[in-house]
């Protein structure tokens, strides 16, 4: 025993010396040590050939070292210990002692990666995770179609996207030229590889794959690379000098980006922001994707690596469909495990596909390589109703491979989305024509998609009297700012408040007012009250309907859910361009009104009011609530007590337009610039009536403004023919530019929604005693056959100045006004349909492209 403790200190104090500086003749004295201490390693191994993984599970018997970086490396011999980093790979002790200890070679380049593993890194930098850092060897795929067979790469080629999507077997990568001799496509694969397809090789895995140089990395600069699945010691995945991880957005001047991104695509949240549309956290995993891959529940690393980088490829280029070709070679990742994480990647693909995550928008798809695989493509499916929520389901479901029909009963498609193109020079949207919130906003997508640019609104809105005077911006500013107290009165009202105890809106405004005025004292002007019902009329613009008959507890159901945030924008060039993209390749039927449902069978029979009969395995209703409402299409059997109650909680909301066009732009020495301007009401029984005006062209050639009636004001014009209405409106314009001569107008059109037939209202609102639970209902399918979507306020895309409400705001009413006006950012009021993305185009595709995914699913 004692002479055996001798050798090994021995032995140890002459690996003590680098190679580098031993003497270039070894003395007689050192040769017969190093001989013999050879003859004992040949007696331990006479005894032990090899050593068995110490893992529990493990099904390597013999492993081999990967690393073969220690002069003595065990290779697929024996070693004191063999580490584990998956069932197919191992190092042996000699070669974690070459680059953990520090008197080895390879220590100096373990710790030069450890510094700046623990400078970017949240995760332990240990021996293990550098050896799968830095030690794997890559694998890679043949791209030869008929062959697509693993190969291992040699430990000292860098794996590259160009690489990954050009290798073809047996290619020299050294000069890129093909070895000569047999077909090495011909030579077997490794028989590791078919083992990581099983799903207890991955619960067998150390440490979680971490992407290098990933497409995602300039996105998520604020974050520890490893805690979004890439590896911390890349140059592409170095933080932010000097932040911490919970780094703030406002100390960047611009969101993180990638070169030739819109602005408007930020896909991923940064630390400490919320509230954004469509925007997900990088290093969490959302609850649907919970659902869909419970087997990340415990570490989502690879899960998160993959789809973060699958965004950032789609939002890189979203003008062509993501497959799964495009997205292999951009994972770079050593090991086996790069296997697993292409194989995943096509999974989570697919996912976000039908979640409509990406490959979405107008995008066109060949229908002979649909988006998802054969199991999605053999269901039948019709549409009822050609408007944004319809063609955006149908676009979607074609694009998956199912068969779409769509019927709709008007002469043309697009529902309450109608540009007029006779104007001279411009497009002025019927409905709508604004995008409110373009970060992350699909309609922007589908501007990007199409080349369509779309023009920021200013925020600059004056307000005019009747009579010409402007009135000053502190008046304005302080009857806003009073108004939103009043509102944030009532959210306090109603946090105990159940559908029962609800009553209009209008009524309680009016009694928190009064309140307000005996407690405090204080007396607004006349001209402050007339400001202050311009701010009611604009809340009336919001709900689409006067107070009286809107919820006060769920006037603004849906400000609890994330919202499109940043620039308000002007389509110059209308929706058509998209609605007709949308309805591209589309089987659609015009001048098809529905009659009735017939779901009581195996398949849906759909019959139109002309007798003609249609079958589908499912339908979806996306048609307006009016529609619904007065059952103009008869279900069979007949829908739920449950959904036709809250079909019946939710009123039809009318607004109405009128544009007219002038010889010349009488307008822009009063506003200069400004993309709109207000018109303070004389009175309260004239509030609602052209209460904004909106100048349609960015580029101040052409001389179109449009207005909006809203609130009681539509019931003014009802009985009046177009020509009054015009009248009435010429009027007012010419009270607001009384020190100016105001031309006759050329052209002009007014908007009659409530007049049309298969439409009759602009959008929907929750009506006293309703809640906003009704659009959920609303949503929900029936036996799986029947899917209802598009019910929702599409003008609200035009309320750029609309109702701004404070938020995290919870003094009282007295207090805002000892404290004065509020900094908090301000976020713009909205009340809807689709519940998340109310009252808009982009709430309409929404909820389209929402149940084209449970309809594919089912």
């Amino acid at each position: 025993m004692s002479s055996g403790r001798v050798r090994t200190k021995k032995k140890t104090q002459t690996v003590d010396q680098s190679s580098d500086n031993l003497p270039l003749r070894s003395s007689g004295r050192q040769v017969r040590r190093k001989a013999a201490e050879a003859a004992e390693d040949d007696e331990d191994t006479s005894e032990k050939k090899y050593r068995k993984c110490e893992k529990a599970g493990c099904t390597a018997t013999c492993p081999v070292c990967f690393a073969s970086a220690a002069e003595r490396c065990a290779k697929n011999g024996y070693t004191s210990r063999w580490y584990h980093l998956s069932c197919g790979e191992h190092f042996c002790n000699e070669c974690f002692d070459h680059y953990y200890r520090s008197h080895k070679d390879g220590y100096d380049k373990y710790t030069a990666w450890k510094r700046i593993w623990t400078s970017n890194g949240k995760s332990e930098p240990s021996p293990k995770a550098f050896m799968a850092d830095q030690q794997l060897p890559y694998w890679v795929q043949c791209t030869k179609p008929e062959c697509g067979k693993w190969r291992q790469l040699t430990k000292e080629i860098q794996l590259t996207s160009q690489i990954a999507k050009t290798y073809r077997c047996g290619l020299k990568l050294n000069n890129s030229t093909k070895v000569e001799g047999s077909d090495q496509c011909s030579m077997p694969e490794d028989l590791r590889v078919a083992e990581v397809t099983d799903p207890w090789w991955y619960s067998m895995l150390i440490l979680p794959p971490l992407l290098k140089d990933s497409v995602a990395a300039p996105l998520l600069s604020a974050y520890y690379p490893d805690c979004v699945g890439m590896s911390p010691s890349c140059t592409s995945t170095h933080r932010l000098l000097g932040e911490s991880s919970s780094i703030k957005m406002e100390h960047l001047k611009t969101p993180p980006t990638i070169v030739g991104m819109s602005k408007y695509f930020q896909p991923f949240y940064q630390p400490n922001e919320c509230g954004k549309a469509l925007c997900v956290r990088p290093d969490v995993m959302e609850l649907d994707e919970l659902y869909e891959f419970p087997e990340y529940s415990r570490d989502p690393t690879m899960y998160l690596a993959l789809r973060n980088l699958i965004l950032a490829l789609w939002y890189t280029n979203c003008k062509e469909p993501l497959t799964p070709q495009k997205c292999t070679h951009h994972i770079l990742v050593r090991g086996l495990v790069r296997i697993r994480c292409v194989r995943e990647m096509e999974r989570i693909l697919h996912f976000m596909t039908r979640k409509g995550l990406i490959n979405t928008g107008v995008l066109s798809v060949n229908p002979d390589r649909p988006l998802l695989p054969k199991e999605y493509h053999n269901k039948s499916v019709i549409v009822i109703g050609g408007g944004p929520a319809g063609l955006a389901a149908a676009r979607q479901l074609r694009n998956f491979g199912s068969k779409v029909l769509v019927l709709e009963a008007k002469d043309r498609i697009g529902g309450r989305v109608w540009d007029d193109k006779t104007f001279k020079g411009i497009t002025v949207g019927k409905g709508a024509q604004i995008v409110n919130g373009c970060i992350n906003n699909p309609v922007a997508l589908m501007c990007e998609q199409l080349g369509i640019k779309m023009h920021k609104i200013g925020e600059k809105c004056d307000l005019i009297q009747e009579g010409g005077r402007i009135t000053d911006p502190t008046i304005d500013k302080r009857m806003d700012f009073h108004f939103n107290s009043i509102l944030d009165v009532v959210s306090d009202w109603r946090k105990d408040k159940n559908q029962y105890q609800d009553v209009p809106l209008g009524d309680k405004i009016q009694e928190i007012y009064k309140v307000f005025i005996q407690e405090s004292g204080i007396h607004f002007s006349e001209l402050e009250e007339k400001v202050l019902q311009f701010h009611v009329s604009n809340l009336e613009y919001a709900c689409g309907s006067n107070l009286q008959e809107v919820s006060a507890r769920s006037w603004d159901h849906n400000e609890f859910f994330a919202q499109f945030a940043g620039d308000h924008a002007l389509l110059s060039s209308g929706y058509s361009a998209i609605i007709e993209k949308m309805a591209e390749g589309l089987d659609i039927r015009l001048k098809v009104p529905v009659q009735s449902i017939n779901y009581s069978g195996d398949e849906v029979q759909v019959t139109a009011m002309d007798g003609s009969l249609w079958t589908a395995q499912k339908v979806l209703v996306a048609v307006p609530l009016t529609i619904l409402q007065k059952g103009t299409i008869q279900f069979n059997p007949a829908l739920s007590d449950r959904k036709m109650k809250a079909i019946n909680s939710l009123a039809a909301g009318i607004i109405e337009k009128i544009a007219i066009q002038f010889p010349y732009r009488f307008w822009d020495s009063k506003i200069q610039g400004a993309d709109y301007f207000g018109h303070v009401p004389p009175s309260s029984s004239k509030r609602g009536l052209f209460s904004v005006f909106y100048d349609m062209d960015p580029q101040r050639k052409c001389s179109v403004l449009m207005s909006v009636i809203t609130g009681d004001a539509v019931k003014t014009i009802k009985n009046l023919d177009d020509k009054q209405v015009l009248q009435q409106c010429m009027a007012v314009l010419r009270e607001l530019f009384k020190e100016q001569e105001v031309p006759d107008p050329v052209k002009y059109f007014v908007t009659r929604w409530n007049k049309d037939p298969w439409i009759q209202m602009a959008y929907s609102f929750v009506k006293t005693g309703g809640s906003g639970e009704a659009y959920d209902i609303l949503a929900e399918d029936v036996q799986g056959k029947i899917f209802f979507a598009g019910e929702l306020k599409l003008f609200q895309d035009d309320i750029p100045c609309a109702y701004f409400i404070p938020t995290n705001l919870n003094i009282s009413f007295l207090n805002f006004l000892k404290q004065g006006y509020p900094t908090q950012s301000r976020q713009l009021i909205v009340t809807a349909t689709n519940r998340h993305f109310p009252q808009t185009v982009t709430g309409a595709y929404l909820s389209g492209v929402r149940e084209a995914s449970k309809i594919a699913a089912f």
